[in-house]
This record gives structure tokens, C-alpha cells and sequence, in this order.
């Protein structure tokens, strides 16, 4: 899908001068609010943004501000499957 705004040429160059493509900038924009409100994955996130890796995506999200939601919960569960990775010879 392709979607087209209207802006004053004075807004649009500034904006240009401030963020770089602006494309680029609002596919971004829409990209992070969608994940914050959870619409869409961080895999979905990363093909839309054209990222190869989750360590790229982390780091965009990170400088949006946005970090991993991650409980203590989570960590119990990291924790239990170290262990079992441990006693299994895995690690």
C-alpha cells in the first residue's frame, strides 16, 4: 500500500533537514507505534524496516525509547533453562 500526505514545502524541507528521508522517517513512526500498541512482532518490525538482525531492531528500539519487556517471570524461565541446558552437557 502507498500512502501520500500533504505538507507545506517550508515543513517538509525542514523536516527533511532535521530527520533525513522523510519516507524513511514516517515508516518508522508508524512502524514503532504499531509495535508499542502491539500489533505487530518485533520479526514484523524488523521486515518492515528492512533490518537483517534482532540485535539491529534492539538497538533501533532502544533510541526510540522502547526497550524489551522483560519480568521477573522471564528471568526465572531464562533461569530454569540454563540450568537444564547446564545439567544436559549443553552449556
Amino acid at each position: 500500500m502507498q500512502i501520500s500526505i500533504v505538507l507545506p514545502d517550508a515543513i517538509a524541507h525542514y523536516l527533511t533537514e532535521q530527520w533525513g528521508d522523510l519516507d524513511t522517517r514516517i515508516m518508522e513512526m508508524i512502524a514503532v507505534e504499531a509495535y508499542r500498541q502491539g500489533l505487530i512482532s518485533v520479526g514484523k518490525l524488523r521486515e518492515l524496516l528492512g533490518m537483517k538482525t534482532r540485535l539491529e531492531v534492539d538497538t533501533f528500539l532502544q533510541s526510540q525509547g522502547i526497550y524489551l519487556a522483560y519480568n521477573e517471570m522471564d528471568l526465572e524461565q531464562d533461569h530454569q533453562t540454563h540450568q537444564q541446558l547446564q545439567e544436559s552437557g549443553i552449556l
